[in-house]
């Protein structure tokens, strides 16, 4: 073998392996665009904000209600709430409310069990509440 056919053979290799880095290129452009043109349907935009809106409420939650230095981490009692679980049924629920002309009366009765739990927490820890 000649030193000019090895050099051919190497420039053929070279454009062989140019020509399928440019097919990857060119395919992965196409999957990128595809993926942005996907992401910018409302349904994708709104679970995307609406996952972003419970990791805030979440944070906001665990530090809260998780008590002293852990960070919103796994003292918390709402550490466990898997929430995008529960939140088909929880739309479920506020539909029937909302269908059936409930809402005054869940508001009611929340804002009692609330007071109940706030009574209950400040008698369990003893609290006096000083009125």
């Amino acid at each position: 073998m000649s030193d000019k056919e090895e050099q051919r053979r190497v420039a053929q290799a070279n454009k062989e392996r140019l020509i399928r880095e440019g097919e990857l290129y060119r395919i992965s452009v196409l999957h990128s665009k595809a993926q942005v043109v996907n992401a910018l349907h409302p349904e994708a935009l709104l679970h995307g904000a609406f996952d972003h809106a419970v990791g805030v409420a979440q944070a906001r939650l665990g530090g809260l209600l998780g008590g002293g230095g852990s960070g919103g981490g796994g003292g918390s009692f709402l550490g466990g709430v898997n929430y995008k679980a529960l939140m088909p049924y929880a739309i479920t629920v506020g539909s029937f409310i909302a269908r059936k002309r409930l809402v005054k009366p869940v508001l009611a009765l929340t804002v009692v069990g609330a007071g109940v739990a706030a009574w209950l927490l400040r008698r369990k820890r003893g609290i006096d509440p000083g009125i």
